[in-house]
């Protein structure tokens, strides 16, 4: 690609901490029950990241509901 410079120094600290994080990682996931820990933060997360998804959703469905009953009420009434 032209303009690209690709400098020595660029991937030493990528390595570096590839290097740094590889031991940890592997002592963390090499035994069943690190590999546990992790699936249940995993699935930690995802609940409470859900928990506020679904609690928007429910404004957003409550929301249409009110807006689309007024709508249907003035239609109904002549006034819309």
């Amino acid at each position: 690609m032209p303009g690209v410079a690709v400098v020595r120094d660029m991937t030493a600290t990528s390595l570096a901490l590839a290097g740094l994080a590889a031991p940890a990682q592997a002592a963390l996931l090499g035994s069943q029950v690190g590999q546990l820990l992790v699936a249940l933060v995993a699935v930690a997360l995802v609940i409470v990241v859900g928990k506020f998804v679904l609690k928007l959703a429910w404004r957003l469905v409550t929301i249409g509901i009110v807006v689309v009953a007024a709508f249907y009420l003035l239609s109904t009434l002549g006034l819309v």
